[in-house]
């Protein structure tokens, strides 16, 4: 057994992280698809809200932040009909409330300041067996529920007005994405970091978008580059002492970089 596998803190994060990468891009192509990448963002911050908020309280952060990320991302659907064309304020407006929400309370938080900032970047040491089980179980419902909905997420993905005349439950379906975004940005916010989780959402998509000829294409291809630099980044950062939250979402990008390139020079 190679060393990395032989502690206990080491084996939990991959196991964490390989479902983070499963469940990612499978909410991420629907978000990016329906270009609502900023929505990653405010889920997170508000995410940091609720960790912050878990610790004032002595409850699990975890738990805080899917509580706070699903009261933002509810909060973003409604100011999103409330503005109308001009839906991409509420992003920011949850956005700003999440990062005011976080400043008020972090000022609350008299010890684990420290334990803060491992949700702020990403920590593999710290991740607990309670947190590894709730992952795991709020992993499964992600990916349940996306199977179940696929041909639903898939038409409100592209037309939500034929997909509302086909009988399909846009607003419903909307609520779902949302929710799911709000789950999946809460439980990976130790292992990747709150500031950096939209990245996992976002840039395995990117990259699959460059080379994937379907929706179904996209998704499986996302979730395979999303589990390539997320484990290659674990590896990294174990080996090389670095942070990796940030060695995962840095390693995405080489990624998506060099997906450009070859596709690019594929195409001349």
């Amino acid at each position: 057994m190679p060393e990395i596998f032989q502690y206990e803190f080491m084996r939990r994060a991959f196991f964490v992280a390989v479902i983070i990468a499963v469940i990612a891009p499978c909410i991420g192509t629907s978000i990016v698809l329906k270009r609502l990448s900023a929505i990653g963002d405010a889920a997170s911050h508000s995410a940091l809200a609720g960790i912050a908020f878990g610790l004032v309280m002595g409850i699990n952060p975890i738990l805080g932040a899917v509580l706070f990320s699903v009261f933002a991302v509810l909060g973003i659907e409604a100011l999103r009909k409330a503005f109308g064309k001009y839906s991409e304020i509420a992003t920011v407006v949850v956005m700003s409330a999440g990062i005011g929400l976080t400043a008020v309370l972090s000022g609350f938080i008299t010890s684990g300041s420290s334990n803060l900032n491992s949700f702020l970047f990403g920590s593999i040491v710290a991740i607990s067996d309670f947190e590894m089980y709730l992952t795991i179980g709020l992993g499964i419902a992600v990916i349940i529920v996306s199977a179940l909905l696929y041909k639903e997420l898939f038409f409100v993905t592209f037309d939500e007005e034929a997909a509302r005349l086909s009988g399909v439950p846009v607003n419903g379906i909307n609520t779902v994405i949302m929710l799911l975004t709000a789950v999946t940005v809460s439980v990976a916010s130790r292992i990747v970091g709150a500031l950096m989780i939209s990245s996992l959402l976002v840039i395995p998509v990117a990259a699959a978008m460059m080379v994937a000829k379907s929706y179904k294409q996209t998704v499986w291809l996302s979730i395979g580059f999303a589990e390539i630099f997320t484990v290659a980044g674990l590896f990294i950062s174990y080996y090389m002492d670095l942070r990796p939250g940030g060695t995962i979402v840095l390693l995405g990008v080489i990624f998506l970089i060099c997906v450009m390139i070859l596709t690019r020079k594929r195409r001349r």
